[in-house]
């Protein structure tokens, strides 16, 4: 055959190819179905190099890529080949009907994955239509809600997919992290026991129920867990990082240290994995390091003490007592904070030459002190200009509110938390501003509504020490105390908990049951 005729019979066979059923064996290779069904299982036994080794065998034998590409990006993403992934993704690359949904999913992971969360909504959204009862669509869905502070309707999503799909590790794992968010740590036992039940050698079921264990202080049974973890999953980062804390628990600080570093970059984003960091080089005298990862923990999670306690004293031990003065001061005057973090800002005080500041956190009356208002990091105006650019966003409209709040001007300060609760009302922590600006103006009633609000969201330590002043400074102390007993039943580990019930027994008259508390915080190196 000549050129010419090659060129004209060209269209002419790529469209009796196109016409292929996707079933069926293109050129000397398997059907399709069969290709992707034995991707798909090695998929789910967490094998994505055999799946796209499979799937790039029958691309070399002439099968269609849009038959497999949805297939292979999960492939790809499974492995974290993302740069891949978006090769094969972007540029309108298309998809064939019987495959559509799952590309679409993929997309929306891949967008997910990169932080592009608008963009993995519009993917959901395309997948959605194509596939509504898709247990691990709704799965995808939820971490994408949750992700974006939408915690309630994260919740929604994880309960559909675990109606659709009961028995499906992925909606169970998920539906368990967010019931221990929102219930606590001893709820969310159950949701990983039964997922265990029916896949035992699963790796994000034993990682989520190893932690929720060692959580709650339940060292042994941890161990055993992240032991079966390492012996299914061998290269698991996560089964690192839990014989990393059960080393440092141990007191091992350089095996700790040693464990830790072999898991990478893997765990750098981890909020935990920061804190152990932060902590393990605390411990081994290198401040300079622990302050800079425990610093990146605060700028995360600028609600977390035990984060902001330990960056203080990592800054002080470096000899900077003037910043440890002037950053810590105002979380140092609410009545929830550590007494150690007190003790540290009043020791920077003195050593600057202000003992009177000092004596104020150093006094009696320090524990029962109203809200203060923490002052914000740059002046009012600034706050104010950089807020009109995405009112509806937290990370700008929180610390206008705060501004606001310094400047006493509560009025305007609850008019933008309450704009924030309104535009975002699956986060709770926007309900967490909406009563801090209502606290701060006197008004504990109006407060504990939105602090209740927040609590059936996600009812965590920020939510559990608004929650007691606010219950206290409405005269219903004896509802605290219930309150935060309920809280350490399901989160045995809780210092926190522990410290508010401790101080409350103590100032009620309950001496008995005070010092049992202070004895057993004594137990954790803590004080009361």
């Amino acid at each position: 055959m000549g050129d010419r005729a090659r060129a004209l019979l060209a269209p002419l066979l790529g469209l009796l190819l196109a016409l292929v059923p996707v079933g069926q064996a293109v050129a000397d290779g398997p059907p399709l179905d069969a290709v992707r069904a034995k991707a798909r299982a090695a998929l789910a036994r967490r094998d994505p190099i055999s799946a796209e080794v499979a799937l790039r065998e029958a691309l070399r034998h002439g099968a269609p890529a849009d038959a497999l590409r949805a297939d292979l990006a999960a492939a790809l993403l499974a492995r974290g080949a993302r740069g891949d992934a978006h090769l094969l993704l972007d540029g309108g690359a298309a998809f064939t009907p019987d495959t559509a949904a799952l590309g679409w999913r993929m997309r929306g992971e891949l967008a997910l994955a990169d932080g592009r969360l608008p963009d993995a909504g519009k993917a959901f959204d395309q997948a959605l239509r194509l596939a509504p009862a898709d247990a691990d669509l709704w799965v995808s869905i939820a971490r994408l809600r949750f992700a974006g502070g939408e915690q309630a309707q994260a919740v929604e999503a994880a309960t559909r997919a675990v109606a659709l799909a009961p028995q499906n590790p992925h909606a169970l794992v998920l539906r368990g992290m967010l019931v221990r968010e929102q219930f606590g740590l001893r709820a969310a036992l159950p949701w990983f026991e039964q997922g265990l039940a029916i896949r035992p050698q699963d790796p994000d079921l034993l990682a989520e129920y190893a932690a929720t264990l060692g959580d709650m202080g339940q060292a042994r049974a941890m161990l055993v867990v992240v032991r079966k973890l390492a012996e299914v999953d061998p290269g698991n980062v996560r089964a690192l990082y839990f014989q990393a804390v059960i080393a440092a628990r141990a007191g091992q600080t350089d095996l700790a240290r040693s464990i830790l570093q072999r898991t990478g970059t893997a765990l750098r984003d981890m909020p935990a994995a920061m804190l152990l960091g932060g902590v393990l080089e605390f411990r081994a005298g290198n401040f300079s390091v622990a302050s800079g990862l425990l610093a990146r923990l605060v700028r995360l999670q600028p609600d977390n003490l035990q984060a902001q306690q330990l960056l203080a004293r990592a800054i002080a031990r470096e000899g900077d007592v003037r910043q440890v003065a002037w950053r810590w001061d105002g979380v140092a005057r609410q009545p929830f904070a550590p007494p150690y973090l007190q003790a540290l800002v009043a020791r920077a005080w003195q050593r600057l030459g202000q003992p009177r500041r000092a004596q104020g956190l150093l006094a009696p009356e320090a524990k029962s002190r109203p809200f203060v208002a923490i002052p914000p990091d740059l002046p009012l105006g600034a706050l104010a200009l950089r807020y009109q650019d995405g009112p509806n966003f937290a990370v700008l409209a929180v610390p206008y509110a705060r501004g606001l709040l310094a400047a006493r001007q509560f009025d305007q300060a609850r008019d933008v938390a309450d704009r924030l609760r309104a535009a975002n009302p699956g986060a709770a922590e926007a309900w967490l501003l909406a009563g801090d600006t209502r606290m701060m103006a006197g008004d504990a009633r109006g407060a504990l509504t939105q602090y209740e609000n927040a609590a059936a969201i996600r009812f965590n330590e920020p939510v559990l020490r608004r929650m007691d002043a606010a219950l206290r400074a409405a005269g219903r102390g004896r509802d605290a105390d219930a309150m935060t007993a309920r809280y350490l039943v399901q989160n045995p580990a809780s210092l926190t908990a522990m410290r508010l019930l401790a101080t409350a027994w103590a100032g009620g008259g309950r001496q008995a049951e005070a010092q049992a508390m202070a004895q057993a915080l004594r137990a954790r190196d803590q004080v009361l």
